[in-house]
């Protein structure tokens, strides 16, 4: 796969085996940006699909996490990032609401803004649901 591919990769482009995932993208160490471009533009792909992932995708998808994680925590310089700001980030990445927050969340339709607009805290349960959706960390949530 190509860094600078014009069509965006989507799950449903991905297989549902782990032969044909490999096939996409040859999960190895991540030894430079391209390699981690490609990388994160798979993962991005399937990460708001969790829930639809075969057991193959969920081994392909957990590999390729771990490996971004080892590349970050090697390379990227990590400041302090408020739950808030993630939060917000990755709704902006996903192109999700305050809307789709609450469902996200289980909760009414107004707290997902609320949260976002910093009128209402995120709690602990809101991190795990967060995390479970995001496939974090639910403590990076906590802030």
């Amino acid at each position: 796969m190509k860094a600078d591919a014009k069509k965006k990769i989507t799950f449903a482009d991905l297989p549902r085996d782990y032969i044909g995932l490999c096939r996409v993208l040859t999960p190895r160490r991540i030894r430079d940006k391209a390699d981690y471009d490609n990388t994160v533009d798979v993962t991005d792909a399937m990460a708001l699909h969790g829930d639809e992932f075969s057991k193959d995708q969920e081994d392909y998808f957990d590999v390729l996490c771990t490996l971004i994680e080892a590349y970050d925590a090697e390379h990227v310089k990590r400041d302090h990032v408020s739950g808030l700001r993630l939060l917000t980030y990755l709704l902006e990445q996903a192109e999700l609401s305050g809307a789709d927050l609450s469902k996200i969340l289980g909760v009414s339709r107004m707290l997902g803004p609320m949260i976002l607009r910093g009128e209402r805290e995120i709690t602990a349960e809101h991190a795990r649901t967060l995390g479970r959706h995001f496939h974090m960390d639910p403590g990076a949530f906590i802030a």
